[in-house]
């Protein structure tokens, strides 16, 4: 049988990484095709180096993508070429957050017209972190993937329990981060709505290796209690939006 053809859509480089990396090491370490479509370079966000002479942000985290991808095992990489809107502040020309919804729509169905996915994984755009380019590219991942019913569609999620105990240690650690100085109300993922919570310890040691190829950012785990990284890094949570959850126990695997 050929392999399973699976498509990974994030916003910035390391989400495939902090995120879904486990999810892409099971489904590659599995015989998976996994493409990882990235809707823009990450060059909004904090960094913790500083680029080369010659090269900006953008340059940087794009080649942390890739590198991380190889770890990971990924197939191929689609950049949208979206401009990264920050979490915060004047929206840059071309970012994604301010493009028309339908717009990044028909970018994305684009590449699923290209990839033909058996299997969708995207972010958490109603219970995420408020991250506005997070929110529309699961937003718009969901909507085109709406003429294909056929194909599992799944969001990668944070518990609310596990975000809240996160938030207050990132307070002591990084108050100045974005993410503490904004509205925290309702960020996670109410821990009754997981429909999927996968194991993934047997591929954890490829996520850290995926996430040290982004020596620009920190990863979410970095400095938290051992209980809010094993949170991180022993099991995956996942909302199945398609087909809709049917109720009863959460699934154990992805399909």
């Amino acid at each position: 049988m050929p392999p399973r053809r699976v498509l990974v859509v994030v916003a910035h480089p390391d989400d495939e990484t902090f995120g879904l990396g486990s999810a892409i090491a099971t489904c590659t370490e599995a015989g998976d095709d996994v493409t990882v479509c990235c809707a823009t370079r990450g060059e909004a966000g904090e960094t913790l180096v500083e680029p080369p002479a010659g090269s900006t942000l953008g340059d940087v985290r794009e080649a942390e993508l890739r590198a991380a991808g190889d770890v990971l095992g990924v197939k191929e990489i689609v950049l949208l070429d979206f401009a990264d809107s920050g979490m915060t502040g004047e929206l840059p020309p071309g970012a994604l957050a301010g493009t028309p919804l339908d717009e990044v729509v028909a970018a994305v169905g684009h590449v699923v017209e290209d990839v033909q996915p058996e299997l969708v994984i995207t972010l958490d755009h109603e219970y995420g972190d408020h991250h506005r380019d997070h929110d529309m590219i699961g937003s718009a991942t969901v909507a085109a993937m709406r003429s294909r019913p056929e194909v599992p569609v799944y969001l990668w999620t944070v518990k609310r329990s596990t975000f809240d105990r996160w938030l207050a240690r990132t307070g002591e650690l990084r108050p100045d981060s974005d993410h503490v100085a904004g509205d925290a109300v309702g960020m996670g993922r109410p821990d009754d709505h997981v429909t999927t919570v996968v194991d993934i310890t047997a591929v954890r040691h490829l996520r850290e290796r995926g996430a040290a190829a982004h020596a620009s950012q920190p990863p979410p785990w970095q400095g938290m209690p051992q209980d809010v990284v094993e949170e991180f890094l022993r099991a995956d949570h996942f909302v199945r939006v398609q087909p809709p959850w049917d109720g009863g126990p959460p699934e154990t695997r992805l399909p």
